[in-house]
C-alpha cells in the first residue's frame, strides 16, 4: 500500500522540473523576434471577418488564466520535489505569503478583471492555446518552487524575515499590483463609456473632434472598425502606452526578489550601497574602478551577441542536459523574464498601432513602456 506521506518519484519529478525550466526560458526568448513581426491575434490585433478559428475573448481568457492557479496550488500541496510531502507551511510564514501573492495576482486576473469587462475583442483559437501551454509548465514550477527543500531553506522564516531583499520584493509586488489595476481600470472606464450612450462621459480627444466636426474640420482621430479604441489618459498613461505591462513587470520582479536569490552576483559596490550612500565620497571611490569594467562588459557582451559564437552558444545550451541547464535560474526568474519577453515586442507594436491609428492626437512624447527611457 502507497504511503501517503511519499510525493510521486522525486527524480521524475526533477526531471519534469528542469524541463520547463529550460524549454520555457528558450521557447519565450525565442519568440521575441517572431513577435515583434507578427502580432498575436487577439486584442486590437484580431483578425478581421468571421472563422471557426476565433473565440469569445472573456471566456478563452477566463479558462486559459484559470490554468496557472490551478497547477501552482496542486504542486503547492503535492510538493513534487521533495521526497517525503512536508506539512504546508504556518499562514504567517514567506512561502505562505507568496503563494498568497501568486493566487491573489491570479484571482484578478483570471476571474474578477475579466468579469468586469464590458466586452473584449475576439481572440484566435492559437492564443489561448499557446497561453494553456504556458501557463501549464508555469503553474507547475512555481508551486513545485515554492514548497521544494531549497526554498524551504531559502525562505526559512527567520533568516527571510531579516531579509531586506523579502520586504523590498513585497513592496515591489504590491506597488506593481495596485498600478496594473489601476491602469486597467482606465482601459475599462473607456470601454465603458463608448458602451454607455457613446457621447456620455466622452475623452478629451472625441470632444475635441467634436468641436471640429461642428465646424466643418476633419477630425483629428481615425477610429478603427470593430471594438472601440481610445486614447487612455491618468496616472502612467501620461508617460507611457503600456503602464499596465510596465506595472506588471515591476510586481513579477518584486515577487522574484522576494522569492528567490538573484542568478547571477552583484558587484560589491551594489550590496553595500546602503553603507555607502552615508558617505558619498566613499560611493564615489567606489564606483569609480567599477564604471570602466562595467562599460567594458556591456560592449564585448554586444560583441558576443552580434558574433557567430552567440548562435552556437544558443545552440549547445539546446543541447546541454537539462539538469546542467541555467542551474542559477529560479522559476520566479524565468517567469519574470518570459513576461518582458513576450509583452515587450506587443507593447512596441501596441504603440505604433496607436501612434498610426490616431495621428497627431496622440502624445508625441509618450513613451512606449518605461518612463522617459523607452
Amino acid at each position: 500500500m502507497a504511503r501517503p506521506d511519499l510525493t510521486f518519484s522525486q527524480t521524475t519529478a526533477q526531471t519534469f522540473f528542469n524541463f520547463a525550466r529550460k524549454w520555457l526560458t528558450i521557447s519565450s526568448l525565442a519568440t521575441v523576434p517572431v513577435t515583434f513581426l507578427v502580432n498575436a491575434p487577439f486584442g486590437r490585433f484580431t483578425p478581421s471577418g468571421d472563422s471557426i478559428f476565433l473565440v469569445d475573448g472573456i471566456k478563452s481568457w477566463i479558462l486559459m488564466e484559470l490554468v496557472s492557479p490551478i497547477m501552482f496550488t496542486y504542486c503547492f500541496f503535492k510538493s513534487p520535489l521533495s521526497y517525503y510531502r512536508p506539512a504546508l507551511p504556518a499562514p504567517i510564514s514567506p512561502q505562505a505569503i507568496l503563494a498568497a501573492c501568486f493566487l491573489i495576482h491570479y484571482a484578478n486576473r483570471a476571474i474578477i478583471s475579466p468579469l468586469r469587462t464590458p466586452r473584449r475583442s475576439k481572440s484566435h483559437i492559437i492564443v489561448p492555446m499557446s497561453a494553456v501551454g504556458f501557463n501549464l509548465l508555469n503553474g507547475s514550477m512555481m508551486g513545485s518552487y515554492l514548497s521544494s527543500p531549497f526554498a524551504r531553506i531559502f525562505l526559512t522564516p527567520d533568516v527571510t524575515f531579516a531579509r531586506t531583499s523579502f520586504w523590498v520584493g513585497l513592496l515591489l509586488w504590491a506597488v506593481g499590483f495596485a498600478g496594473n489595476i489601476i491602469h486597467d481600470e482606465i482601459l475599462l472606464d473607456i470601454r465603458r463609456k463608448a458602451k454607455v450612450g457613446k457621447g456620455k462621459g466622452k475623452s478629451k480627444t472625441e470632444e475635441d473632434d467634436g468641436k471640429k466636426a461642428k465646424n466643418g474640420e476633419k477630425p483629428s482621430q481615425e477610429r478603427p472598425k470593430g471594438e472601440y479604441y481610445g486614447i487612455p489618459q491618468g496616472w502612467l498613461y501620461d508617460y507611457i502606452s503600456y503602464p499596465n505591462y510596465f506595472c506588471e513587470w515591476v510586481e513579477w520582479f518584486g515577487f522574484a526578489l522576494a522569492a528567490s536569490p538573484l542568478p547571477f552576483e552583484l558587484p560589491a559596490v551594489i550590496t553595500s550601497l546602503p553603507s555607502l550612500l552615508v558617505n558619498p565620497i566613499d560611493f564615489v571611490l567606489a564606483l569609480g574602478p567599477v564604471l570602466p569594467a562595467a562599460l567594458g562588459g556591456l560592449w564585448q557582451l554586444l560583441l558576443f551577441v552580434l558574433s557567430p559564437a552567440f548562435l552556437q552558444w544558443i545552440v549547445n545550451g539546446i543541447n546541454s542536459p537539462t539538469y546542467l541547464w541555467g542551474q542559477t535560474l529560479t522559476p520566479p526568474h524565468i517567469f519574470f523574464m518570459a513576461e518582458v519577453a513576450t509583452m515587450f515586442p506587443r507593447a512596441w507594436n501596441g504603440h505604433k498601432w496607436y501612434k498610426t491609428t490616431f495621428k497627431e492626437s496622440y502624445p508625441k512624447d509618450r513613451k512606449v513602456v518605461i518612463p522617459w527611457i523607452l
